[in-house]
């Protein structure tokens, strides 16, 4: 187990030390901010909002497809428990 983290930890470190400066919003988003900064609006509500409803989405299908899976597995078992 020492082993596995020792790597894991070396992995992270060597990642953090090795990267460049990278531009971390696509060209939309950068265009949309930059063009609000330069009319004089500070609010990126908008974008912000933007970014909530693009994470929230897979959050919610992989919470679905969860929630199913729990139902169903409980159901089984419910109906292993009966026949015996």
């Amino acid at each position: 187990m020492k082993k596995y983290f020792s790597i894991f930890l070396l992995v992270i470190l060597l990642s953090t030390i090795s990267t460049t400066h990278l531009s971390a919003q696509c060209a939309l988003c950068k265009a949309s901010a930059e063009s609000n900064l330069n009319e004089g609006k500070k609010s990126t509500s908008g974008l912000n909002m933007g970014i909530v409803y693009l994470l929230s989405v897979p959050y919610l299908l992989v919470g679905g497809i969860g929630y199913f899976w729990y139902v169903k597995k409980k159901k089984q078992a419910a109906e292993e428990n009966s026949e015996i």
